[in-house]
């Protein structure tokens, strides 16, 4: 049993008007709220941030080919210091939408009676450009592996005393000398 596109989802575009002849053409500006879970680990494009698309529907012979621009907000934390990114992403991206499944290949788009579903285009098209490790600046120089301190934030010359393991034990066996008391 398929499963039929409701036609009120946000990013179910209707081609009804393109019909189904050669070289017909219409262009589409959108904002459409993101959808959930679009993203990696460290970042990736808030539930309900606006994205704006800028699309081409084409009608061909095999179906209605896509071609567009993304922009989307992108939020995470830096991989190195873990502040926040906030940026944003602009992804290109183009699918063709098949008439019908004799035509395609298990992998392609199909177009529901008119419409078709842009969701998983545009989540395709930005996870392959996000980051797996975001920076909040080429130049973060992270956290202090022994104290944690982010180091863009601490003192010039910040470090720590390092005792050799090997020597650690012999530390506390020679008192340390007072010169107040040796007068």
């Amino acid at each position: 049993m398929t499963q039929h596109l409701d036609p009120r989802a946000p990013w179910v575009i209707s081609t009804h008007d393109l019909g189904r002849r050669p070289g017909s053409m219409r262009r589409m500006n959108l904002a459409l709220p993101a959808p959930a879970d679009i993203g990696v680990d460290m970042i990736g494009v808030p539930k309900d941030a606006d994205v704006e698309l800028d699309i081409r529907l084409e009608a061909v012979m095999e179906g209605v080919l896509v071609t567009g621009t993304a922009q989307a907000p992108l939020r995470g934390e830096c991989a190195r210091c873990l502040e926040p990114v906030i940026s944003l992403t602009e992804v290109d991206f183009q699918e063709l939408f098949f008439y019908s499944a004799e035509d395609a290949a298990e992998s392609d788009s199909l177009l529901d009676g008119e419409l078709l579903d842009l969701e998983p285009v545009f989540r395709d098209a930005v996870v392959l450009t996000l980051p797996l490790s975001p920076v909040c600046s080429e130049d973060c120089t992270g956290l202090c592996v022994e104290c944690g301190v982010r180091l863009a934030d601490a003192e010039p010359g910040h470090g720590h005393e390092v005792v050799d393991a090997r020597w650690a034990k012999l530390q506390g066996l020679i008192p340390e000398h007072n010169n107040d008391q040796e007068s």
